[in-house]
């Protein structure tokens, strides 16, 4: 990521004319009525909690996410004044953005290249219900049930309120109740955030600029009171409970032929009839339906890291955060409630709708850093690291559709603009093929910044990892047309040069730039190098088990043989980045792009297959990094030292994230989003890292390739009393239950989902397994 650029003029929009929808992607659509579970047992697991509500002023650091995948909001949990910030993932403004500069890249401002912004705010006032008249106020954001609560007492009535967001209703829902005696008077109102103008209380509908229709609806109810519509406000009076029901979307459509739009859809009408209907079913049965929804999928994976003290226990959230950055202390079960968390995020934030953003599914405003895009370069693939090492493949699925949806646009600029003169990412072979992006995405197939070259085979070999978990040829053939793409591309870019001093001839990429440091066009940068000697191999795998283009297949082979690969430099000892002996960009810079091969690649092993001299440079070059930077950055080192065994060092920059930010400080904030520092006492949201330290954990309890896996590879002092692991997917096609005790494991059940052999390895010793689909072993005896 660099400093937010300035916002360039306004730029006309090209309407798409490629009829090709490769997309499965859902809309904002009626649905069928869901089944209504007539009980959900209770489950009991990780939850976070806090003694004070979130400031208005500051929301997105103390604000509680809720989201059902689409829609989301940010509360607030004030008594006296409830507020939620909501959003729905498709409210983009922008276009195609298909005007380039006059350095042959692309615009990348608000009004051309789009932003993320807020849907609606909806506000509960209480007037007699202030901070300052309560006591015992606390608040709970349950992870094992997807619910966020909060209570308080108040002339000795208890009162109580439940938010959740609803996949199978649709829908978001404030549930206030009481016990005591008590009563709720007040109003709720809907509003805008783009100058609307309402006409009702209940509903409004408006059309941005770029042509995109958006609208959201509320609908409310209580007993024992009465609830009435006054104007543009909702009045509600004297009521024992108050069931608050809100939805909204827009009618955005994953379809280049149809510019991204569906022109029936009245978005206001649709969110009208959503909460209409779900209005009709009591809060309980709403309640129920959500958490057997949600619990389908965070119950696929549990862990514990360890006993932490009853002291720690005693605190609340943010003190056991302060804690453990001012005492030392390792605090296992608050780690294992940050990587459950970051599965609550994503289960919250990807499902049926467009991948989560740099944002997630979470603003506090309309002007978000960085426009809330899709970074091609490290945070958008981040974002999905954890989502099938976590056990939730389905939360993957929005990131594949997305791709789909975007690939015609895509195409069409990079056959249309990529070779343009002024562009000096060009191909200097002059010939065009395939696809790739700019550094930048929006939903409306556009890019913006520069132009990304390698971000194609990144993009694949994120997708292909996908397959290798769930070993879906279904799915494989989905995305093969972007693979294909991609090597096409490729194919038309490389060049062959002669290594200095010697007659070989090697292919090498043409001028790229090493995100996001050092020339901006050197010839043969190792990430490029990396990422498409594996998108050439996952090409290559691709059509062996499609048993499609064996011919092209063989062609590929031929040049991934070819590909240079980069060497250890003389001077510096560390893997080189650029082709060249010399150290050309900044030391300790936040990127690791010279170090794909070692993750989120697999060529650079430290487990003998990789040569000695290779695995040294890499370390090498991963210690001059250093281990304080921004928090996605600090995820993937630990990443990287998990996959070079290094327990001590990943488990460091996990508790480096775990810092509490103040003052805008890098760091975990008060509700556990990570702040980006972007400038100093100036701090951002940024999602990625609370998805890429999960996924380092998990590495570091488990590493997987296909034919391979290895227990507890990295795993730290602070863990290694007792803990387990169980349902955790692996690579190859298999699921992992594990559980250990001083520092090795004494139980290992292996299931397969697809896969048929892999080694299974802890320390010195291994053993082969071999199961059919479905069946499973167990092993007990490997730290023998």
């Amino acid at each position: 990521m660099n400093p937010r650029p300035s916002d360039p003029s306004r730029r006309t929009l090209l309407s798409l004319t490629t009829a090709v929808a490769l997309s499965t992607l859902p809309i904002f659509t009626a649905t069928a009525a869901p089944v209504r579970p007539t009980e959900v047992p209770r489950h009991a697991g990780s939850s976070l909690w806090w003694q004070a509500p979130g400031d208005e002023a500051s929301l997105i650091e103390q604000g509680l996410p809720v989201g059902n995948g689409r829609l989301g909001a940010l509360a607030s949990n004030d008594p006296g004044r409830e507020l939620l910030l909501i959003t729905d993932a498709t409210m983009w403004t922008g276009g195609l953005n298909d005007t380039l500069d006059a350095d042959g890249q692309f615009p990348y401002g608000r009004a051309d290249f789009g932003s993320f912004t807020l849907l609606a705010r909806l506000t509960v006032d209480i007037p007699d219900h202030d901070l300052g008249a309560v006591s015992g106020y606390r608040r709970t954001l349950d992870l094992a049930q997807g619910l966020a609560t909060s209570s308080y007492v108040r002339s000795g009535v208890t009162y109580r309120r439940e938010i959740f967001a609803s996949h199978p209703d649709d829908v978001i829902v404030l549930h206030f109740t009481q016990s005591g005696g008590g009563r709720y008077t007040g109003t709720i109102t809907l509003t805008g955030t783009h100058g609307e103008t309402p006409t009702t209380a209940e509903s409004f509908g408006a059309t941005l600029a770029n042509g995109l229709r958006y609208g959201a609806a509320v609908r409310a109810h209580g007993s024992g009171g009465k609830v009435t519509v006054d104007g543009t406000r909702i009045d509600f009076s004297g009521c024992k409970d108050l069931t608050v029901v809100v939805s909204g979307g827009t009618n955005y459509a994953p379809d280049a032929a149809a510019n991204f739009r569906n022109p029936s859809l009245d978005p206001e009408r649709l969110a009208r009839t959503k909460v209409r209907d779900a209005a009709t079913e009591s809060a309980a049965a709403l309640r129920r339906t959500h958490i057997a929804d949600y619990r389908a999928l965070f119950g696929q994976l549990d862990l514990s890291l360890g006993s932490s003290t009853a002291a720690q226990r005693e605190m609340d959230t943010w003190e056991r955060l302060q804690a453990r950055a001012r005492d030392l202390e390792p605090d296992p079960e608050l780690e294992a409630a940050y990587l459950q968390f970051g599965r609550y995020l994503m289960i919250s934030g990807s499902r049926d709708s467009l991948p989560l953003n740099l944002q997630g599914l979470w603003l506090d405003g309309n002007d978000p850093d960085w426009m809330g895009d899709y970074h091609t370069d490290i945070n958008l693939q981040m974002n999905y690291w954890m989502a099938d090492r976590a056990g939730l493949s389905r939360c993957f699925d929005a990131f594949t559709d997305y791709c789909l949806a975007q690939l015609p646009s895509w195409t069409k600029l990079t056959q249309t603009l990529f070779n343009d003169p002024r562009n000096r990412y060009r191909n200097s072979t002059g010939k065009i093929a395939g696809w790739t992006v700019a550094i930048s995405t929006n939903p409306y197939g556009g890019g913006g910044w520069w132009w990304h070259p390698a971000g194609n085979a990144w993009l694949c070999n994120s997708l292909y990892e996908h397959y290798e978990y769930t070993q879906s040829s279904a799915y494989l053939a989905k995305i093969y047309p972007l693979l294909k793409g991609a090597c096409e591309f490729w194919e038309a870019r490389l060049l062959t040069t002669t290594l200095p001093g010697t007659p070989t001839e090697v292919l090498i990429a043409d001028s790229d730039w090493s995100p996001e440091h050092g020339p901006l066009d050197a010839k043969g940068i190792t990430y490029a190098q990396e990422l498409v000697w594996a998108l050439f191999g996952t090409f290559t795998v691709a059509a062996a088990t499609l048993r499609r283009d064996s011919g092209y297949a063989d062609t590929i082979a031929g040049l991934r043989k070819r590909l240079y690969l980069p060497k250890v430099s003389p001077k510096t000892g560390w893997l080189e980045e650029w082709m060249s002996p010399d150290n050309l960009g900044e030391t300790t810079h936040r990127h690791l792009s010279g170090l794909v091969g070692l993750f989120p690649g697999d060529r650079i092993r430290p487990d003998g297959s990789t040569p000695q001299e290779i695995v040294d440079g890499a370390t090498a070059q991963l210690t001059a990094r250093g281990m304080n930077s921004f928090g996605w950055a600090n995820a993937w080192r630990g990443l990287c030292w998990a996959r070079l065994k290094d327990a001590d060092k990943a488990y460091q920059l996990v508790v480096n994230n775990l810092r509490p930010s103040t003052g805008g400080s890098n760091g975990t904030a008060f509700n556990l989003f990570d702040i980006y520092e972007v400038e100093k006492g100036r701090g951002i949201f940024q999602i990625d890292a609370n998805f890429g330290t999960p996924a380092a954990m998990l590495e570091m309890l488990l590493y997987s390739r296909p034919g391979h896996l290895e227990l507890l590879p990295a795993l730290p002092d602070a863990w290694s009393a007792s803990g387990f692991l169980t349902g955790a997917p692996a690579r190859g096609g298999f699921v992992v239950d594990l559980r250990w005790a001083d520092g090795a494991p004494t139980q290992v059940r292996i299931r397969s989902v697809g896969g048929r052999t892999t080694t299974v390895a802890y320390g010195g010793t291994s053993r082969t397994v071999k199961l059919k689909p479905g069946q499973s072993v167990t092993l007990k005896d490997l730290a023998r």
